[in-house]
C-alpha cells in the first residue's frame, strides 16, 4: 500500500518543485529544520523512488519536438497495468497511465524528428510492447499547442542519429 508523505516531506517536495536548484542549506532555512534533517529526508525520498530531481524542458518553446497523447484499448484481461509498465519503458515515452473512460491506457509521447518518427512509435513500438492482439486499438492525438507543458525528455530524444535509429525497429 502506498503511504502518504508527512507534512515535512510534502513541504520539501513543494519547495523543490518550485526551484530544484535550492541547496540543502537554503531548504533547511525555508523549512525551519536542520540541514541534516533535509539531507536525510531528501535521500530517503530519492532512495524510495518517490522523488526525482531533473531538468524539465518547456515543450511549448521547442518546435523540433513533437508531443502526442496516445489512447489505447487493450485486451489485457485485467493486465492493463502490466502493459502500461512495458509501454512506459519504451523509447520516446514520457509516461503510460491506466485510466477510466473510453481508453484503457493513455500514453504521453515526445519525439525529436518528424511525423514519420511518431508514426513508428505509435504503429510499431507501442503495439509491440503487448502480446499479439493485446493492443486492440489506438488513437493518436498530436499536440498542436500546449500551455504550461514541461517535460523530462524520454530516452531516445536528442540521442545521436545512429542511437535513435537503432532504438526504433
Amino acid at each position: 500500500m502506498r503511504e502518504h508523505l508527512d507534512q515535512t516531506d510534502r513541504r520539501l517536495v513543494k519547495l523543490l518543485s518550485q526551484d530544484a536548484q535550492l541547496g540543502v542549506n537554503r531548504l533547511a532555512e525555508k523549512m525551519a529544520v536542520s540541514v541534516p534533517t533535509v539531507r536525510m529526508r531528501l535521500r530517503n525520498l530519492l532512495d524510495r523512488n518517490l522523488l526525482k530531481i531533473v531538468g524539465l524542458l518547456n515543450l511549448t518553446e521547442r518546435p523540433e519536438l513533437i508531443s502526442a497523447i496516445v489512447g489505447i484499448n487493450a485486451q489485457g484481461r485485467g493486465r492493463a497495468r502490466e502493459l502500461a509498465q512495458r509501454i512506459s519503458e519504451l523509447p520516446f515515452v514520457n509516461s503510460a497511465s491506466v485510466v477510466t473512460g473510453r481508453f484503457d491506457i493513455i500514453v504521453d509521447v515526445t519525439v525529436a524528428g518528424d511525423v514519420a518518427d511518431l508514426y513508428r512509435v505509435t504503429s510499431e513500438l507501442i503495439p509491440g510492447a503487448g502480446e499479439p492482439g493485446e493492443v486492440v486499438r489506438s488513437e493518436t492525438f498530436v499536440v498542436m499547442a500546449s500551455c504550461n507543458k514541461w517535460v523530462s525528455l524520454p530516452e531516445g530524444c536528442w540521442s545521436d542519429e545512429t542511437t535513435a535509429r537503432k532504438e526504433m525497429p
